[in-house]
């Protein structure tokens, strides 16, 4: 029986796992008719980006295959998540059965031994059709752990009228995108809401640029915010927290359609699922989000196509003409909790998220499937093209086995928010640099 390496002192010094998975907590063992005891099983979904009818879907599937079981789905919020995940998963009282975790998490969780090994489910769940990096983050020791839930490719949304009433065009280099949001600033709306602590896209000026977060040398991670590329991506992000954006320098990248809704933002940067969160004044029907009735459902399709007539949509372009950047390759990979007293019904569910239909339907709502096989199910409009375009030159953060401390102690978070209020961009990387070894290490 393998164990898990403990590397990650942090998150698994509070789970203390092993890789033997479930061990005596398992509770659903099989009927004589091969089936699971009946069961509810929880099931942790983060932030909105999985829609009503997408989780709707989920619960009516799983309990009309289960009979007599029940699916309960408790959303979370992104904000403190790693240590809420490090206190559930690591109790069989209080861990959800299947956990949806950022990509940026998952080697942590997975080498701390937090999830059940899945490997003899990976070509059941899409195999090498399953996006590859996110297979990597969620693989320890040659074994298979947590699979990829969905990649949401960030773009840049902008308000067209605000770009004509400004006489701006397109961006189509970084350094036009600059010059771009400062030509849209104003006192009263940022020409890109850029938050002090939004160093996921953020990121993209570092990669674009040449640099990264951190890199590993040998059997050790170096920090590497401040090289030559680095720094030169990250007095760009200055430039930009001071001259081009109103959004507050201590807050984060949640929901950053809200002030673009309100008028305060001409453009932001966000997985392209965010183009059904846009409701633009001028086009709202002030219909009531619980009418199900064919009026309703034309109201909110003529609300929807006036949200698209007035806002645009472009991947932040490269450093030339023509190229995309380099950003953060968000989204999610999902395991079952090797601490579940339910681990088949758990992997039952997994079943239905890697079906063919509901992969598609993550596809219909802008979020690229785990399984790209299914990727044309996001269609051919500007949203699907942007997606795309982004994803293709997407990069992950690094791989490495305490990355989920990183997030966890906001090290990231608190160096850009230093940046948006003005710190030198040399002394403020040197020192994060080191924040970044000493967690990492």
């Amino acid at each position: 029986m393998k164990i898990l390496r403990f590397a990650a002192v942090g998150v698994a010094a509070a789970l203390t796992l092993t890789a033997c998975g479930n061990g005596d907590d398992a509770a659903d063992e099989p009927t004589e008719a091969g089936t699971p005891e009946a069961a509810t099983i929880k099931l942790w979904l983060n932030g909105t980006d999985t829609p009503d009818a997408l989780r709707e879907y989920l619960t009516t599937t799983f309990e009309s295959e289960n009979p007599g079981s029940k699916l309960v789905i408790e959303e979370q919020d992104w904000s403190g998540l790693v240590p809420r995940l490090q206190t559930a998963l690591g109790s069989a009282d209080q861990t959800p059965d299947v956990v949806e975790i950022g990509n940026t998490q998952s080697p942590t969780f997975t080498y701390a031994g937090a999830f059940a090994d899945i490997t003899d489910m990976y070509d059941e769940l899409g195999g090498d059709k399953l996006l590859p990096g996110f297979v990597e983050a969620g693989s320890a020791d040659g074994s298979f752990y947590a699979a990829p839930y969905y990649s949401g490719a960030r773009a840049v949304f902008y308000n067209k009228d605000a770009f004509a009433a400004a006489g701006v065009e397109v961006p189509t280099t970084l350094a036009e995108f600059t010059e771009a949001a400062k030509a849209l600033q104003t006192d009263t709306q940022s020409g890109f809401w850029f938050p002090g602590q939004d160093w996921y896209n953020g990121a993209a000026w570092i990669y674009t640029n040449g640099g990264d977060l951190a890199v590993k040398d040998g059997d050790t991670w170096k920090g590497a915010l401040s090289t030559p590329e680095s720094i030169k991506g990250l007095e760009e992000v200055q430039d930009l927290f001071a001259n081009a954006t109103n959004a507050p320098a201590d807050s984060d990248s949640n929901e950053p359609w809200v002030p673009f809704n309100a008028g305060q933002s001409a453009m932001f940067s966000a997985p392209t699922w965010a183009r059904w969160s846009i409701d633009l004044p001028q086009c709202n029907k002030a219909v009531d989000p619980d009418d199900t009735s064919e009026e309703a459902k034309v109201l909110r399709g003529e609300q929807q196509a006036c949200n698209e007539e007035h806002t645009g949509i472009f991947p932040l372009p490269g450093l030339e003409e023509g190229s995309v950047a380099n950003g953060f390759a968000g989204g999610s990979n999902i395991a079952v909790a090797a601490k579940s007293k339910n681990p088949d019904l758990a992997k039952n569910l997994l079943k239905i998220i890697f079906s063919e239909e509901y992969q598609n339907m993550l596809g219909e709502n802008g979020l690229i499937p785990g399984n790209t096989e299914y990727a044309a199910s996001m269609g051919d409009d500007v949203y699907a093209k942007a997606a795309v375009a982004a994803a293709l030159d997407a990069k992950l953060t690094p791989a490495a086995e305490k990355w989920a401390d990183v997030e966890g102690d906001r090290i990231l978070e608190d160096f850009f928010q230093q940046l948006a209020t003005g710190a030198d961009v040399t002394e403020a990387a040197a020192e994060t640099d080191q924040l970044l070894e000493d967690a990492l290490n």
